[in-house]
């Protein structure tokens, strides 16, 4: 069985696939590491005598004592590939080395993803390991689509548009490898890409998961005049820039209530709606910088926790993209449908739910299998 470790900033999830299977055949997540450990198995919260204390490095080595069969290899959710890694691969020493130059580009995941990794090489130090990027899905972008008007040293000296939340964009490329999708990843993190033919062609987020949507706590993408406003006329030092801009603005900064979109329905202040609408309308006017980039749109689709879950913010989405011929079916919509596009649309509206780890576990098959030389599913188109 492959064993898939899915790193969080402050979580970890862990599964067992069997070869070529769909649902995992176990699974368990730890949340708030860190803080009071909750865990679950198999989607059961479930009370332990004594839950795992310390960082990911320690909750995974309590997690290994736990599983009810031994892995023959173990795939990765790493954060940041950088320009150089655009496939899953097989880790070794020089890998490693290399990814831990890239922490500083994301900091709050990568350094997660590594400890991971070591773990499993004390563990078991003959069982391979397959790192799957979050970034490397968009590699297939043309250049233009990743460069940033800066000096040119600054360009070839690697700042350029990375793109995240691959591992979840890939799974809707799967599912509809032909066509024009803009696939809507809104979260806690949250993302939009635009699709064509199973290939990245542009997205919101750039050098980091900054940048783009309107997220849970995070800006998104603000005026950079306005961070050296911050800075010289605030006198906020660059962590605590960092803190405003991470932790306490989205939508928590705009209500002042909550990060969770369900509290602010049920909420009944103007700044949450307003938070909630300011959501939406972030992501209606992103998503129209992206469909002519994609040359037009053949079907939204709408992935993540927000996207799978929160019908109202999708709704709010949907009538923002009317004019690209987007139409919902407001009943599908309530009852969270596989498809929830009206009659009358001219494109179609999708939910396609998450699926990271079933993506990490069948690309670690597939270099596995391609070591060996066979590949156990065609490569997207």
């Amino acid at each position: 069985m492959i064993l898939v470790l899915n790193a969080g900033s402050f979580s970890l999830r862990c599964a067992l696939f069997r070869p070529g299977a769909d649902e995992p055949a176990w699974r368990a997540h730890v949340a708030d590491i860190g803080q009071a450990p909750t865990i679950s198995v198999d989607g059961v919260a479930v009370t332990v005598e004594r839950p795992p204390q310390g960082g990911h490095a320690a909750v995974a080595r309590w997690m290994f004592t736990r599983l009810p069969v031994p892995p023959s290899a173990v795939g990765h959710r790493v954060v940041h590939g950088g320009l150089r890694h655009a496939e899953p691969m097989r880790v070794d020493a020089d890998t490693l080395a290399a990814l831990e130059e890239l922490v500083p580009l994301a900091p709050a995941h990568q350094p997660q993803a590594l400890a991971c990794i070591r773990v499993v090489a004390e563990t078991w130090p003959d069982l391979p390991q397959v790192a799957c990027f979050d970034t490397a899905f968009h590699r297939s972008q043309d250049r233009l689509a990743q460069l940033y008007p800066l000096p040119r040293a600054l360009i070839d000296g690697g700042l350029v548009r990375f793109g995240f939340y691959g591992l979840s964009y890939a799974p809707v490329a799967r599912m509809i490898p032909r066509g024009q999708v803009l696939a809507a990843h809104p979260g806690y993190g949250a993302s939009l890409c635009a699709i064509r033919d199973g290939r990245s062609v542009a997205t919101t987020m750039g050098f980091t998961t900054l940048d783009g949507l309107m997220m849970g706590t995070r800006s998104g993408a603000v005026d950079p005049g306005l961070v050296l406003h911050l800075i010289r006329e605030r006198g906020l030092s660059p962590d605590a820039l960092a803190d405003l801009l991470n932790e306490r603005s989205g939508l928590l900064g705009v209500s002042g209530i909550s990060d969770d979109v369900r509290v602010l329905e049920a909420s009944t202040a103007v700044e949450a709606r307003e938070a909630l609408d300011l959501f939406a309308y972030r992501a209606v006017r992103d998503a129209g910088s992206l469909v002519p980039a994609l040359g037009g749109l053949d079907t939204l689709v709408f992935t993540g926790g927000i996207g799978e879950h929160a019908a109202g913010i999708r709704a709010s989405i949907c009538r923002g993209l009317a004019l690209a011929g987007i139409v919902l079916d407001e009943t599908a919509n309530a009852q969270g449908k596989a498809s929830i596009g009206g009659p009358a649309a001219v494109a179609a509206v999708r939910i396609i739910p998450a699926n990271e780890e079933r993506e990490i576990a069948l690309s670690s098959a597939d270099v596995l299998n391609e070591a060996r030389g066979r590949c156990s599913r065609p490569r997207p188109p």
